[in-house]
């Protein structure tokens, strides 16, 4: 695993806190990058076993429910400060709420304002979040990071009632 993948360098970063399961890696992916970068449950489990057999990780204790605990490992650190430090190239903006939303027009007049409506709701409810978490954040990037996902939900509220008033 000579380059790591953004997903896989998000929980070696999120482990720097120290020991966590794959439930509380989703759980803490959510509360820290939740609003620029989603991780979801499958890409976590498929993750883990793939950056412990290349030795970036180690199991810790077993949990209940054969909750596995994982640590990161010295080649662990390396392998992510080295993804962190390397150029990263274009940025990509994976959104399949938005993707549905441009590729509406093959939805009913009812199912697309259906469509737009949820999108809208979902969109308002990022927009607060967002908005508390600015006035949450306790430090410079933190803050940045918040009113990006700020900016983020106003362009895509933007995007909705742009797309759905034609």
């Amino acid at each position: 695993m000579s380059d790591l993948n953004a997903t896989a360098a998000a929980l070696l970063g999120l482990l720097h806190d120290g020991p966590a399961t794959g439930g509380e890696l989703v759980a803490a992916a959510e509360e820290r990058f939740g609003t620029f970068f989603r991780v979801t449950r499958s890409q976590v489990y498929r993750e883990l076993p793939a950056l412990h057999k290349e030795g970036y990780l180690r199991l810790g204790k077993q949990g209940p429910r054969s909750s596995q605990q994982y640590i990161l490992t010295a080649a662990g650190k390396r392998a992510f400060k080295a993804w962190v430090t390397a150029d990263s190239g274009a940025d990509h903006l994976r959104s399949p709420l938005i993707l549905r939303v441009v590729n509406a027009g093959v939805l009913t007049p009812k199912q697309r304002a259906n469509l737009f409506e949820a999108a809208r709701e979902t969109y308002k409810i990022e927009l607060d979040e967002a908005k508390a978490a600015v006035r949450a954040a306790g430090d410079p990037v933190e803050k940045a990071v918040a009113e990006f996902g700020q900016a983020y939900a106003r362009a895509a509220l933007k995007l909705v009632d742009s797309i759905s008033s034609s």
